[in-house]
């Protein structure tokens, strides 16, 4: 496969994810801000910016509509849910050779129904707009399950869901570090990764922040755990590359990297599991960055990425 068409598989898989989980996110925090008139909105704004990665850019309070505007609808900022599925649009209309015409008709027909959901939400509210999204997101990995072949194209968009559905359950579990082990804040946590109902179920209904931190970092059955998702991207990569170190046991540095980070999920004892959750969740944070970059430089590009010096750039 064209390095050109694997690299635009793998960032569709990312960016049909981070919209999808964005929009989860922010549909629960909003309903949150609007529902209990203790919450401070402009805090509790900020705080779920900075777990988006999302610059506020101004001192100005913030409120469930500025919010929403900067989360859901800013087209110039990756990290917003319209910029994200700008952006999965684009990649899939450059792999048109290696993506089903159905995959395309689900992320083209999204993408054009986005302004007039966009116009509606400003006026009626923000859930009908998420709802929207997270629904187009799953009719596109259904779509995606049921006409793609399991070869290389299907595993770079499987692996870039994977690492981008890690680091948005990290980036969730981070924001509540703070909390007390019987905040109500876990259960927003839940509900923003999808998991209540099955956490629920899992441990009777039980609250508690330990369950709740091993349930979305190591359960093994549960398809948005970050676990789960380390796995299925590590079996991606294994497939990707078979014959590699076959003889030697040599791995490349984003297997490396992936391995060591599921593994030290794996064998962690769950008594531990709470103990300095903040440098743990950081490092992992780290790692799965790391394993992003790895990626990209294995089979993306032909030469070194080049970071200018001298000047930052902020996003």
């Amino acid at each position: 496969m064209l390095a050109r068409n694997a690299e635009s598989l793998y960032w569709i898989g990312r960016y049909v994810e981070r919209a999808d989980d964005t929009s989860r996110i922010l549909n629960v925090s909003v309903h949150q801000l609007l529902e209990d008139a203790t919450v401070d909105p402009d805090n509790a704004s900020r705080q779920l910016l900075a777990v988006l990665g999302i610059d506020p850019e101004g001192a100005e309070s913030l409120d469930v509509w500025k919010l929403t505007e900067l989360v859901a609808y800013a087209k110039d900022n990756p990290a917003s849910i319209v910029g994200s599925i700008n952006s999965a649009r684009e990649n899939t209309r450059g792999a048109r050779e290696v993506v089903s015409t159905e995959l395309w008709e689900c992320l083209n027909a999204t993408w054009n129904a986005v302004p007039d959901r966009q116009r509606y939400a400003r006026r009626a509210g923000p859930h009908a707009f998420l709802s929207f999204v997270e629904e187009r997101a799953a009719m596109f990995a259904g779509l995606a399950d049921s006409t793609m072949s399991r070869d290389d194209g299907w595993l770079f968009m499987v692996l870039g869901r994977s690492i981008e559905r890690a680091d948005m359950v990290v980036r969730l579990l981070l924001s509540r570090v703070a909390d007390r082990a019987s905040s109500p804040g876990w259960i927003t946590v839940l509900r923003s990764a999808g998991a209540q109902d099955t956490y629920l179920r899992t441990y009777r209904g039980a609250l508690d922040a330990g369950r709740v931190v091993q349930f979305l970092l190591r359960d093994t059955l549960f398809p948005r755990s970050v676990f789960h998702a380390l796995r299925q991207a590590e079996e991606c990569l294994q497939r990707l590359d078979p014959g590699g170190g076959a003889r030697t046991n040599e791995k490349s540095d984003a297997l490396r990297e992936l391995g060591r980070a599921r593994s030290e999920l794996e064998f962690l004892r769950p008594s531990e599991l709470l103990t300095d959750l903040p440098r743990r969740l950081g490092a992992l944070q780290t790692s799965i960055k790391e394993i992003g970059e790895a990626v990209s430089l294995q089979y993306f590009s032909t030469s070194p990425w080049v970071a200018w010096s001298g000047a930052e750039v902020s996003l």
